[in-house]
């Protein structure tokens, strides 16, 4: 800074001023240049001297005084203002501890002059530099400064002087500079009597991010000054800070505004710095403020989070206020504190246990995003290192694959699919680690169970991508694929069995469609366009995407046979790629860099390429199985056993059978497959024969060697192997031999000749064999399997009884403890059933003798000779073979009309049998038949039966299937015009005349003013009109409660003259109204159309009868809509004769045998003269429940 030149003047005590020896009088009358020179003479004689050298101290007084005047403190020579500044750097080094200065305001000139000549320290370039520094280093050396603690506003000079080194320090200092620097700030902090808040002002602001940007070397300066004052600064820290945090003074500085920022900064300089201020963030945290409160965790978060710091284990109340943010009322600070969970987890895996707690309770929020990043958090440490994350956080991310929200389900499974490619796949970090996360392959595909075509579709790209590689070369993708499918759990198995088989049907709807632009029919390629966009992402957009796609497909030819080929059963993986990326570079549009349509077309593309098997894939997976049959294979390492790893490759392969049978067709495979038949092993046997009769078919004309030695065995296993592979056997016979007659004759003729009832053991197979054989080949053996029926299979086996059963009270026995007596007789009426369905008619009323024998078996208990010698264990077994039998032949229609309406109402009445298991596998069998539309409709009807079950598994299995049922009918109506036809076979609204016909001929109902029964009866129309009316579609409920009322017009058809069995329709009918009316409102509209009633179970009305009698007083119908339900357990009689005019109250069991279902049963008269059985609650297990 230039001053105007100013006059000396002599000092006021008149002394003399006495120079140097060889300088001259420094006045303003000579150049600035000469003044220089006398000053450099000056500098040298004060460098020179100490503080013992008295004399000369005495005489250069004047001349301290004189350098001290106006003329050199403010003259504009920028060297005489520096050499001055030296000179009273000197002065006070000599005259110390006293200055030569009396004088406060003289002092303060000083000081500020000196501080103003620092800057020059900013230039190291400068020639000057060196003097520059010599200064600093004086002034640090001598701690000058310190003078200034007298003075009263000394502040100003220690403030200038901060500002001044802060400014001037950077990257071309070295080491001394800024330890100088550091010796000269310190001393003043340390020995003043406290930093005021300017002062501390002029350090912290180097600190806030925009100043430590601009200048890293003041940042430097800074942390390292508050790391040497720690303990002087620290009260002076905390006093800032509770003025501003707590007192909310943010008038005390500038700095205000950035206390968080600050506050950070301090903590990663030295924890010790903040000792006082951390319990004012833990008042900040308990802020009414929401936004105050996000600020405060954000700053937390990084000082707990932040890699060296021990706050949570130091601060423990602070880290414990802390985590209790995790549940705050306010979102945004949620979403932070669950943000941080990732840093801390990696940084501090100590604290993981304090924080699984709270990311539980997160991984429930109700906020999306909060639960999204729950799980970015801990996948993210997952990545870096497993062992940062629990078994419990990782279970929080399986949960969470099943979330309502498609954002959160996607970041689930992507995030399980990384941790299993890293850790298992590529095993990065050992045995231990893959153990670990093993579990998610399993989880991941039992997703392909769920509805959603999202999940599905992201299942399918995972198994490509993470859980087998797609981009592996053959061998070691096949290899992949070998081990996961031995190591995978049966639900997975089936999930993954479901994916290749959803993905081959897509691929055959293709190939249709394809064959539709050869012969085009709008209407059939309409409703196969729509098929396909059902199985893409969000199908309303898809079906016009698809649709955009086919008239693509329709005008380039080129890009029709790029897709044959894809789909070509030839179609290599290598080839598939080539193919998908062609397909999509023809549809891409340079200028549109999103295209929904070109994503959409991708999805299908990905869905149809077969990525992962072809014919060098299987013969790959072949080589496997051999290897692993040798013992030569690294099934131990891959953690498999031997066996463990051919039953399960067979089943893989069996399972590609069927999606990819053309891959196979190779003697090497098929020699493989011959040495798997003569293995001990009966499931790997079955499997590979199961193989060659889906992949066989060219292996007559093609080689005949494996066809010479592949007879023999087949005949071999259809007479002495298990079951299962006599069965497999003689279908493999029938599919890929031309002279198979010729090959089940030989077959046929020894068994049928050699059965004998007195050896049951050795029964089962040929029964097997022959009803397969008489299945497939009706015309040339219907004939001589009916007197193999007649003499042998009813006479000789059914209607006789050569062992005596256990007498232990089970209701129900595991498989290998059932009597060969009564697996024996259980396959003859298998027999029947595939004998009469092979003939596929009724000339020789076989199927009336047939039906009234299983009538008779369900009558009887399945005690069909009532010499009371079998088993309750084996009788269950035998009424279910019974039940299932006549619900297999109501699958074909010619049995269907001959099935009498007494014969379905036992049939359905299995489902609610005494024994747990016969419920549970007829409901299976008849859910499987209905939901695969082979059944006729009023077989849904038995469902309505379930609501006495007294298991709540079992109703709610029911409920579940009949919600599915009526999915798939009314789907199928909208996918198929045609079906309009046949409404009364499929419309899911038609089983009500059904079930109000079944629920009439209830043994349990025989009072009609029974209130006890008809409250049974409205809880089995419940069940069923519960599900039918969830939605009114076409005005359904008016449409139901039109069929009730028409019903009441008609008569029963299976006793038209009986009054009371009419009086029971007409009630149920009542109870029906009643309850559709107490349900819906929409009710009372009129109906669509006028409903049709199935003539088999109503007469047709007459033209003069009428029925407005009401069948249910109006006490009775309160008390069924309002009074307390009855005791789940209440269970009526079952398979009582049909004649029954009486119930007995239930008894439950009291048994402990665990895993049986004990009964006490009780004996019945009936007019009939049979027993009758009622339900009893089963003992409860386990594996019952599941």
């Amino acid at each position: 800074m230039d001053f105007p030149a100013t006059q000396p003047k002599p000092p006021a005590d008149g002394k003399i001023i006495y120079y140097p020896p060889g300088v001259k009088e420094i006045t303003d009358k000579i150049t600035n240049d000469e003044v220089v020179k006398r000053l450099k003479m000056v500098v040298k004689t004060f460098m020179d001297m100490d503080q013992d050298s008295e004399d000369e101290k005495q005489q250069y007084l004047p001349l301290a005084l004189h350098l001290a005047s106006e003329f050199f403190l403010r003259n504009p020579n920028k060297d005489v203002r520096l050499l001055v500044a030296c000179c009273l750097a000197d002065i006070f080094r000599i005259y110390a501890p006293e200055a030569p200065y009396t004088s406060h305001d003289k002092l303060k000139d000083i000081f500020l002059f000196i501080t103003r000549q620092l800057k020059g320290l900013e230039d190291t370039k400068s020639p000057q530099f060196n003097r520059y520094f010599y200064l600093l280093e004086n002034l640090a050396w001598v701690k000058s400064y310190n003078i200034c603690f007298e003075l009263e506003d000394c502040n100003e000079i220690f403030i200038q002087l901060f500002r001044t080194l802060f400014s001037v320090i950077n990257n071309s200092h070295n080491q001394k500079v800024q330890m100088h620097m550091l010796d000269l700030m310190s001393s003043i902090i340390m020995e003043g009597d406290g930093v005021t808040q300017e002062l501390l002002d002029s350090i912290l602001i180097n600190l806030i991010p925009a100043h430590k940007n601009l200048n890293k070397q003041a940042f430097d300066l800074a942390k390292v000054l508050l790391k040497r004052t720690v303990q002087t600064i620290e009260p002076c820290i905390a006093n800032f800070f509770n003025q501003v945090l707590v007192l909310g003074k943010s008038s005390v500085s500038d700095l205000s505004e950035h206390v968080f920022d600050l506050i950070q900064e301090l903590f990663a300089i030295d924890p010790h710095l903040l000792l006082s201020v951390m319990p004012q963030l833990e008042f900040k945290l308990k802020s009414n403020d929401g936004e105050e409160r996000l600020a405060v965790v954000r700053l937390l978060a990084k000082l707990f989070g932040s890699k060296d710091s021990d706050l949570a284990t130091q601060n423990r109340p602070l880290w414990q206020c802390f985590l209790g943010r995790f549940n705050d009322i306010h979102v945004p600070v949620r979403l932070e504190s669950v943000k941080f969970a990732s840093h801390c987890l990696m940084n501090h895996p100590d604290l993981a246990k304090d924080l699984t707690e709270y990311l539980k309770v997160r991984s429930h929020d109700p906020e999306e995003a909060i639960r999204h990043d729950v799980i970015v958090t801990i996948i993210t440490a997952g990545k870096r290192d497993l062992s940062l994350v629990n078994d419990q956080l990782l279970g929080f991310v399986r949960e969470r694959t099943l979330d309502k929200r498609w954002r959160v389900r996607k970041e689930a499974m992507m995030g399980l699919a990384q941790l299993y490619k890293k850790y298992c796949l590529h095993a990065e970090a050992g045995k231990d680690a893959a153990e670990k996360v093993s579990w998610i392959k399993d989880k991941l595909l039992h997703i392909y169970y769920q509805n959603s075509i999202d999940d599905k579709l992201l299942v399918e790209k995972i198994f490509a991508q993470y859980l087998v590689p797609h981009n592996l070369e053959t061998e070691e993708r096949m290899k992949c694929l070998y081990y996961l499918y031995a190591s995978l759990d049966p639900n997975a198995v089936k999930a993954l069995n479901e994916m290749w088989k959803c993905q081959n049907l897509l691929r055959s709807h293709v190939r249709e469609l394809l064959d539709l632009h050869k012969q085009p029919t709008v209407c059939a390629m309409f409703g196969k366009l729509m098929t396909i966009a059902k199985n893409l992402p969000d199908p309303g957009k898809a079906q016009d995407f698809v649709k955009k796609f086919n008239q693509v497909l329709g005008d380039d030819e080129k890009l029709r046979s790029q897709l044959e080929l894809l789909i070509s059963p030839t179609c290599s993986c290598k080839q598939a790629d080539v193919c998908v990326r062609e397909i999509a570079r023809k549809l891409a549009n340079p200028k549109q860099p999103t295209n929904p349509f070109l994503e959409m077309v991708k999805f299908l593309l990905e869905r149809i390429a077969p990525v992962h098997i072809d014919s060098e894939a299987i013969s790959a997976l072949v080589k496997l199985m051999n290897k692993s049959i040798e013992g030569t294979a690294d099934d131990e390492e891959e953690g498999v056993s031997p066996d463990t790893a051919i039953r399960a490759g067979l089943e893989l392969l069996k399972v590609l059978s069927f999606t990819h049978p053309t891959s196979f067709h190779s003697a090497e495979t098929y020699e493989s497959l011959l040495q798997c038949l003569r293995m001990e092993d009966d499931k790997v046997a079955e499997a590979a024969i199961q193989i060659f009769r889906n992949t066989g078919h060219k292996i007559e004309t093609d080689l005949p060697q494996i066809r010479s030695t592949l007879i023999p065995i087949l005949h071999q296993k259809a007479k002495r192997g298990t079951p299962h592979q006599a069965k497999q056997a003689v279908h493999c016979i029938h599919a890929i031999f031309s002279n198979k007659e010729v090959q089940l004759a030989q077959i046929f003729e020894p068994l049928s000749r050699s059965l004998n009832a007195d050896v049951p053991e050795q029964l089962i197979t040929p029964l097997v064999s022959l009803g397969h054989i008489s299945m497939l080949a009706p015309d040339q053996f219907a004939s001589p399997m009916k007197s193999v029926v007649a003499n042998f299979i009813v006479k000789d086996l059914l209607m006789n009884d050569r062992s005596t059963g256990e007498k232990n009270g089970k209701l129900w026995s595991p498989d290998e403890e059932v009597s060969p007596e009564v697996l024996a007789k259980v396959q003859a009426i298998k027999l029947l059933v595939r004998w009469l369905l092979g003939m596929k008619n009724n000339q020789s009323k076989s199927a009336n003798s047939t039906l009234r024998l299983l009538s008779a078996m369900l009558v009887s208990e399945g005690d069909l000779t009532e010499q009371k010698r079998i088993s309750k264990s084996d009788m269950s077994r035998l009424r279910l073979a019974a039940g299932s039998a006549i619900m297999k032949l109501a699958q074909e229609p010619c049995y269907h009309e001959i099935i009498t309406p007494e014969q379905f109402q036992l049939c359905a009445l299995v489902i609610n049998d005494e024994c747990y298991q016969v419920r549970q596998i007829f409901a299976q069998k008849l859910h499987k038949a209905l939901v695969k539309l082979l059944l006729p409709l009023e077989y849904m009807a038995i469902f309505a039966l379930c609501a006495k079950d007294p298991v709540k598994e079992r109703r709610a299995h029911a409920r579940q299937c009949l919600l599915k049922n009526i999915s798939i009918r009314r789907e199928y109506i909208k996918q198929n015009p045609m079906a309009n036809e046949k409404l009364l076979s499929l419309l899911p609204e038609y089983v009500v005349p059904y079930m109000i016909h079944l629920l009439a001929h209830d043994p349990d109902f025989t009072k009609p003013q029974d209130v006890d029964q008809l409250r049974d009866i409205k809880e089995c129309l419940w069940f069923m009109l519960e599900v039918l009316m969830t939605k009114n579609e076409n005005n359904s409920h008016a449409f139901m409660k039109k069929m009730a009322e028409n019903i009441k017009l008609t008569r029963d058809a299976q006793s038209p003259d009986e009054p009371k069995a009419n009086e029971k329709l007409y009630t149920v009918c009542d109870v029906a109204l009643c309850v559709i009316n107490s349900k819906s409102a929409l009710c009372n509209a009129d109906s669509p159309k006028d409903p049709v009633l199935p003539t088999k179970f109503f007469t047709q009305p007459e033209k003069d009868f009428c029925n407005d009698r009401n069948y249910i007083t109006e006490e009775t119908r309160v008390l069924l809509l309002t009074g307390k339900p009855k005791p789940t357990g209440v269970l009526g009689a079952v398979n009582k004769p049909l004649s029954a005019t009486g119930r007995r109250p239930y008894i439950r069991s009291t048994g402990s045998e665990t895993g049986s279902n004990i009964s006490v049963n009780s004996e019945l008269s009936s007019p009939a003269g049979n027993r009758s059985r009622y339900m009893v609650v089963p003992v409860k297990t386990k594996s019952f429940a599941e």
